[in-house]
Order: C-alpha cells, then sequence, then structure tokens
C-alpha cells in the first residue's frame, strides 16, 4: 500500500516522510486511532516507504521489487502479528500458520480499510474473542532475532496489541524498548488504554485522526460518481469520519434508521415493555451491519441532542426530517441523561462487537434507556 492509496491525512503522511528521509525514525511507534481511523494502512505505507528502493519526495515508487512484494504483503523483512481466537486444531503448525498468513494477506487486499470484526468474519472467527497468544510473544523475538534478507531495514507490525496477552506483552518489553539495529516496531490500536503502561512508555505516539466529512466525500464520489448526494450526505453522516463504514453503508440497502430508532425511543419512554420485547428479536434477526449502524445512528441522535442543548444548531449535521424530533427529545432530555444513554449505547456496541447475543444486549440496554428517561 502507498500514502496515495490512503485518503486524507496529508500533514501526517508528511511528517511520516520527513522521518525517513531525515534519518529520525523512532524505533517503536504506536499508531493511535479510534475504530474507524486509517492507522492500519498508514503503517502498511509507512512500511513499503522504508523498505522503497526508489523513495520518491512524497510517497515510495510503487514499481520496484520491494513495493512490488509490499504491495503483496510478502516482503521478507516485514512480519505481521494480528489476534486470532483459538482456531488451532491442525496439528500440523506450519502449515496452520501458512494458512492464517494468506488469510490476513487476503483480507489486507480485499479489505484494504477493514476492521477487527471484517478480520473475525474473514478468516472465519465468530463468536469467540481474539487474541495475541503469549506463543506470538516468543515468535516476535525469534523472527528479530535474524538479519533482514532484502531490505536496510526489518519492519513488526503488530496490530491491535491491546489484545496482547500479558505475558507475551511483558515477554516483548525489553526487545521493544532495544531491539536490533535498523528494526522498527509499528503498534497498531485502537484503545492505549488497554495497553500495558510498560508498554505505552516504550513507544512513540502517532495520533491518526478520523477523516473529515469532505474527504469521506470526495472519496466515495472517486469510487461511485453516480452516488446520489442525498444518499452520500446520510452515509457521511452515519460514518462520521469512519471511511469502512461508509464504504459498507454504500454498499448496502438503504434502511430507515430514523424512524426505527424514533419509535425505539418513544417505546423506552413509554415502558412499553412488550414493544421492546419485540425490537429486540426484530434486532437478533438483522444482519450484524444493520445492528451496528442502528447503534451509530443513536449516538449520532444522542450528539445532535447535545448541540441542540447548548445552542449550537449552527453546527447540526441533520436532515430537515430529524430536526422536529431532535427537538422534541431534548425537552425530556438533560445532560447527565445524555452521557448516560450515550455511554449505554457506546456499551452496548462494544459488547456486540464481541459477539455478544444481540437480543439479549438490545433488550437490556432498552431497559437501561427506559430507567434513565424515566428515573
Amino acid at each position: 500500500m502507498k500514502f496515495s492509496d490512503i485518503p486524507g491525512l496529508s500533514e501526517l503522511k508528511a511528517t511520516l516522510i520527513d522521518s525517513v528521509r531525515n534519518h529520525h525514525i523512532a524505533h517503536a511507534q504506536l499508531f493511535l486511532g479510534k475504530p474507524g481511523s486509517l492507522n492500519l494502512p498508514i503503517a502498511l505505507a509507512y512500511s513499503t516507504y522504508l523498505h522503497c528502493q526508489n523513495k520518491g519526495e512524497h510517497d515510495s515508487c510503487g514499481t520496484c521489487a520491494a513495493c512490488s512484494k509490499s504491495h503483496k504483503y510478502i516482503h521478507p523483512d516485514t512480519s505481521f502479528v494480528f489476534p486470532l481466537n483459538n482456531l488451532k486444531n491442525d496439528k500440523d503448525e506450519d502449515r496452520f500458520k501458512s494458512e492464517i498468513l494468506k488469510e490476513w494477506r487476503i483480507f489486507l487486499t480485499e479489505q484494504p480499510f477493514g476492521d477487527l470484526g471484517d478480520w473475525i468474519n474473514a478468516y472465519g472467527g465468530e463468536d469467540k474473542q481474539p487474541l495475541i497468544s503469549r506463543e506470538e510473544g516468543r515468535e516476535i523475538i525469534k523472527q528479530l532475532s535474524l538479519k533482514p534478507f532484502e531490505s536496510t531495514y526489518k519492519v513488526m507490525i503488530i496490530w491491535q496489541p491491546e489484545l496482547m496477552h500479558a505475558s507475551a506483552a511483558n515477554g516483548i518489553l525489553k526487545i521493544l524498548e532495544e531491539p536490533p539495529a535498523n528494526t522498527f516496531f509499528l503498534l497498531v490500536s485502537n484503545a492505549a488504554d488497554k495497553l500495558l503502561p510498560t508498554v505505552l512508555s516504550r513507544t512513540q505516539m502517532v495520533r491518526v485522526p478520523l477523516l473529515s466529512d469532505d474527504e469521506v466525500s470526495r472519496y466515495l464520489k472517486q469510487k461511485d460518481p453516480s452516488l446520489d448526494e442525498g444518499r452520500a450526505q446520510a452515509i457521511i453522516q452515519l460514518a462520521d469520519g469512519n471511511l469502512n463504514l461508509a464504504l459498507k453503508l454504500t454498499d448496502s440497502e438503504e434502511d430507515h434508521f430514523q424512524s426505527r430508532f424514533e419509535e425505539w425511543m418513544r417505546s423506552c419512554f413509554k415502558r412499553d415493555y412488550s414493544m421492546l420485547l419485540s425490537f429486540s428479536e426484530d434486532f437478533h434477526e438483522s444482519d450484524k451491519l444493520s445492528q451496528r449502524n442502528l447503534f451509530l445512528y443513536g449516538l449520532s441522535m444522542m450528539r445532535e441532542t447535545l448541540l441542540q442543548f447548548s445552542g449550537a444548531s449552527a453546527i447540526a449535521r441533520v436532515k430537515a426530517s430529524e430536526a422536529n424530533f431532535i427537538q422534541n427529545f431534548s425537552k425530556v432530555m438533560n445532560i447527565n441523561k445524555l452521557e448516560k444513554i450515550n455511554s449505554l449505547i457506546s456499551d452496548a456496541s462494544y459488547h456486540l462487537e464481541r459477539n455478544g447475543s444481540a437480543k439479549m444486549i438490545f433488550l437490556d440496554l432498552s431497559i437501561q434507556i427506559s430507567k434513565t428517561l424515566n428515573p
């Protein structure tokens, strides 16, 4: 992957390129971003640039032997560590590693902006929590004990280090602090608060922001010039800087989250538990993307209600059809209720992503929202 394959983030790209050209590369960097940020693509493009044999001022050349291998994710001096669940039923460990690495390369190629949920679905790891095992910690040390094969540098990309087993994280502390010469760690995380402080203290943080609405808009129009403007604006609002989600919404059938969310909130306010039970069953039958997007829409409505309270409606992103609901909803809300419901939806979304029971998550969330609306 090249930097030019990634939309936006021009300042960050320039900073990373300058660090290489000026030989000021930190040996361990933490590419930190919220879920939906392009921190993994940025780390991949950075690795490609490090190995490139004909580096340009603004990007890797894309044509040298090193770039060709990097674009296929087969460069011998780039190693990958990523979370898995306990799938290993094959007694032939080497064959298992080869097969899962092949799946990883396919995932990076076909879903360049994919997230952890996409990866879990790609390798068939549903219903189990993925992690980076203690064995992987030993493998990291083994891999980095070897000299570079072709490049000047060796690069170790650790994706989702927050899911690393504690013994694995502790096991790599020494090599993370004092790696061999010309060896670089690129840790790619969505949750720095879940990393060991000893890991954080050994890395230089590189913050990767979400894309702006304009950056998402330009990319969507480039990918699909025929995309309806109204549909595009609805997608951009719901995606809120998450390009991966925006692309999924573009490919999916249009879902009327507005009416579903409004009916849900009215039922919570009325304490209509029979209706909430029915909603939870419908929610369970929905596909994973629809479930996730309803929660995202709910979070966006909490944001818009907060703006209504703050008198900052000038920067609101609601459609005309949503404005009336926001105005009425704000009459039964206050700041404490908004914070509580926002937190409840965020927690429910977290548990849903980790394959909890959709029906139980939604029903429990509905009951908690109902109690918050009617203390």
